[in-house]
């Protein structure tokens, strides 16, 4: 058995942070009930992040709501808020991550439904959390980057650069899952119920806690390199270079030691540690250009048996090609009600040394409503 089986979850949320979460739960074993709107549902499923479109809706749908179940209702309709209350009633978790206020107005907020079910560990998400002027603001993914200083740590030293992925939306439903699992071990113990709340501005600043502790110290805003930024607070030559072929990584090293191995005379004068931060510029261009003269493959075998820590830089053709990511069995294929396949990533934790893989894909609209409206009637 996985370890969460026999939990139910309801969850109201869309999109991504709060299905992100919902993912990490019915991976572990829970039993996740998805409440979405009669013809529309998550919001996701139509509001396209790409131009891939599988199965008639969005591919981040599929890939987030894996091994999930479907219950359409109409939240403003007394019967269907009924059959919602028979779930709640013996759910372990309630999730949401709407603003704050809307699940008041509706009727499924914590005080509400902590009296129908004292022992519901309540989970949600908001943007910017239920005090301060910001609370109503829209909570999406690039917008908290823009706002918490996250966008002038990447890319070089010029314009802000925000991360290639939904790092927010990712970071806070993991938070709430952590929230959820420890209120549930607390729950085991003391039969206690519990209200766990996230914000995605809070998962944004706890991401920059080694950036933030730092200028809270010295009072100086992150400085990126003018080339090969990788980390606004480290030297060089902590970056990543063009090579005649491709591209390699290169993390902590003694410049001197890089200087011997890659035959780079320029780097020579360059002996004192504290040079490789506050001359990090000069250091970065002269490697820069160096790399170039030869190929990535031929400056791995020479740095990578001097233990300096360096890696080729791979597109997803070349690395999922690799042994090294084929041992692994990221990849799983799952499958639809209508039978439908696609190929999608496991989730990443092992428990006594086994895979938590399911062949369960995502759930088509209202599909286990009919089923979970028997379950209530029957019971």
């Amino acid at each position: 058995m996985k370890p969460l089986e026999d939990y139910l979850v309801v969850d109201f949320s869309q999109f991504l942070s709060g299905p992100s979460a919902g993912l990490r739960l019915a991976d572990l074993g829970a039993r996740v009930i998805k409440i979405e709107r009669p013809e529309t549902g998550d919001i996701c499923r139509h509001l396209y992040t790409s131009n891939v479109i599988m199965n008639g809706e969005s591919s981040v749908f599929h890939a987030i709501n894996r091994n999930k179940e479907s219950f359409t209702v109409d939240l403003k309709n007394e019967t269907d808020k009924q059959h919602v209350w028979e779930l709640i009633k013996k759910a372990d978790v309630v999730m949401h991550n709407y603003r704050p206020g809307v699940m008041e107005r509706l009727g499924f907020d914590y005080e509400t439904i902590k009296n129908v079910n004292p022992e519901v560990i309540y989970g949600e998400i908001s943007g910017y959390g239920d005090v301060g002027p910001w609370k109503d603001k829209p909570g999406q993914d690039l917008l908290l980057q823009s706002l918490t200083g996250l966008t002038w740590l990447s890319g070089n030293n010029g314009g802000p650069v925000p991360m290639g992925l939904s790092i927010i939306d990712m970071l806070a439903g993991t938070h709430l899952a952590q929230g959820i699992l420890a209120c549930l071990v607390r729950r085991s113990i003391k039969n206690e119920g519990a209200l766990v709340q996230v914000s995605m501005i809070e998962s944004a600043y706890d991401l920059q806690f080694e950036a933030v502790t730092t200028y809270y110290y010295d009072g100086l805003l992150p400085q990126r390199t003018e080339k090969n930024n990788a980390h606004a607070y480290l030297g060089a030559p902590y970056g990543i270079y063009k090579t005649a072929n491709g591209y390699m990584a290169l993390a902590m090293g003694s410049i001197p030691q890089l200087a011997q191995l890659l035959k780079c005379n320029a780097l020579l004068p360059y002996t004192e540690v504290a040079q490789a931060f506050h001359q990090r510029d000069e250091i970065k261009a002269i490697l820069a250009d160096h790399l170039q003269l030869d190929t990535t493959e031929s400056w791995l075998s020479v740095l990578q048996p001097a233990d300096i820590w360096c890696a080729e830089v791979m597109n997803w053709d070349i690395l999922m090609q690799q042994e090294g990511f084929k041992a692994l069995n990221m990849i799983q294929e799952v499958q639809m009600q209508d039978g439908y396949q696609y190929q999608t990533t496991r989730c990443p934790i092992r428990i006594d040394g086994e895979l938590l893989t399911s062949s369960k894909g995502s759930p088509a609209l209202g599909q286990d409503t009919d089923k979970i409206l028997l379950e209530i009637k029957t019971e």
